[in-house]
């Protein structure tokens, strides 16, 4: 069986978190708190990733099998965040495109996809993270 980790910033590390556990954890982050980023890691290296809260999330993706990082986008841009908005949270900040800002909710599904080995949404694809 595959151990995942769940980790984040001034979270204690949960060692095979359940499904409300990560649910708990990324519902309760905040771009502007102590809680801001968090992320779920595979025994082989690979995880999912999310800095922001709430309706200001960006979610990446890494597999150390091919050294990609990737980043998830959709295909409602968002009205009010255009190209190169930054996300300001606890680790620094980042210039998103108007299509990688997420809601915690969509966060939690990708999380659980992730954990599960599921097929991500439809609604979720990924690129390459920017500086990969």
């Amino acid at each position: 069986m595959n151990t995942m980790r769940l980790e984040g910033q001034n979270f204690a590390e949960l060692k095979a978190p359940t499904d409300a556990q990560i649910r708990r954890r990324v519902l309760a982050l905040q771009s502007t708190g102590k809680h801001s980023y968090a992320s779920l890691t595979s025994e082989d290296g690979s995880y999912v990733q999310v800095a922001g809260g709430r309706a200001t999330c960006m979610v990446e993706r890494f597999d150390p099998a091919t050294g990609k990082r990737e980043r998830a986008f959709h295909d409602k841009p968002s009205p009010v965040f255009p190209d190169g908005t930054l996300l300001v949270f606890g680790a620094g900040e980042l210039a998103l495109k108007s299509d990688e800002w997420f809601v915690a909710d969509a966060v939690v599904e990708i999380f659980l996809c992730f954990k599960e080995a599921r097929q991500y949404p439809d609604t979720v694809s990924w690129r390459a993270a920017p500086g990969f």
